[in-house]
């Protein structure tokens, strides 16, 4: 059987067509097409079902992708690991990463592996919306509290909490009273559930701004526009050196910050190290060595 030929069947059908797959590689389209073409015609057997717009496995094409697709990938992996150098990190390492902790700490992060790994070529892009890995061909992403995903693996590396904070010259109200806030997203009235050295209360917040940045939130926190929530590593420095005071912590779940990438028993060398490089950076994964990275 044509190896080359059922790499390129596994990857129209994980991609769910010719011309996805060709704009998600590179490769033309019409060349996807003849080879996937020729494995038909080889194994006498239909894999897809072509329609005018659609692009549908048959049964047999899906029993051969779900046989073969792990095959390949771990087949993929060991020739790349071999043309690496082994063990050796080299070649395009490409991450997506939220935009709190791209702005606050993944500019350090990547500028000190690319400093211990110089035959790695770091890509990094900036995003909160859940990217398809495969599809858009990313080798890991950093999500926050993320939903499960069965083609995904991956785990927590650092944990944060949300707080309230204000100025101290801002006036903190209670009971129905609206506080001025700085807020996220929506902008209508809202009502946050806080845990205080005195028990559960809860803080009712009218927004006067919204803005698209958690760094942006915290500036305008810092200026006295009102209260907002925060992660409590972004707001640390501000709280220790007095220029933002606490209202309470956020009774809720608490953030974490995943590594994930695509279930494969073989990583390459390049997202072993990036892996390896995250735990050194975060051993204990706190918010406090967030705060540290983010600095004053």
């Amino acid at each position: 059987m044509d190896l080359l030929a059922l790499a390129d069947f596994n990857l129209v059908a994980r991609h769910g067509g010719f011309g996805k797959a060709a704009r998600a590689t590179g490769r033309p389209k019409a060349t996807l097409s003849r080879r996937v073409a020729e494995l038909e015609s080889g194994l006498d057997l239909r894999l897809f079902e072509r329609g005018a717009r659609n692009l549908k496995l048959t049964e047999e094409g899906r029993a051969l992708f779900e046989r073969t697709g792990a095959l390949l990938a771990e087949l993929d992996e060991t020739v790349s690991a071999i043309a690496s150098g082994g063990h050796t990190p080299k070649g395009k390492l490409r991450i997506s990463a939220p935009v709190f902790f791209s702005q606050s700490a993944m500019g350090k992060i990547a500028a000190e592996f690319a400093l211990k790994y110089p035959e790695v070529r770091l890509e990094v892009t900036t995003e909160d919306r859940p990217v398809d890995m495969i599809e858009e061909g990313y080798d890991l992403v950093i999500r926050v509290n993320p939903d499960p995903d069965e083609s995904l693996v991956g785990r927590a590396f650092l944990r944060d909490r949300l707080v309230v904070v204000a100025s101290p010259d801002l006036r903190r109200h209670h009971g129905e009273i609206a506080a001025p806030g700085v807020v996220r997203g929506a902008g209508d009235r809202q009502t946050w559930p806080v845990r205080t050295p005195g028990g559960r209360a809860t803080i009712t917040i009218e927004p006067v701004l919204t803005l698209s940045t958690l760094i942006m939130v915290r500036d305008a926190v810092r200026a006295g526009v009102g209260a907002a929530r925060l992660p409590i590593s972004l707001v640390a420095h501000d709280l220790a050196d007095g220029r933002l005071v606490l209202w309470g912590d956020i009774d809720g779940p608490e953030i974490a910050l995943w590594t994930l990438y695509p279930s494969r028993r073989l990583l390459s060398a390049r997202v072993s190290a990036f892996l390896d490089f995250l735990k050194q950076a975060f051993p204990n994964g706190t918010p406090d060595e967030l705060a540290a990275y983010i600095g004053r």
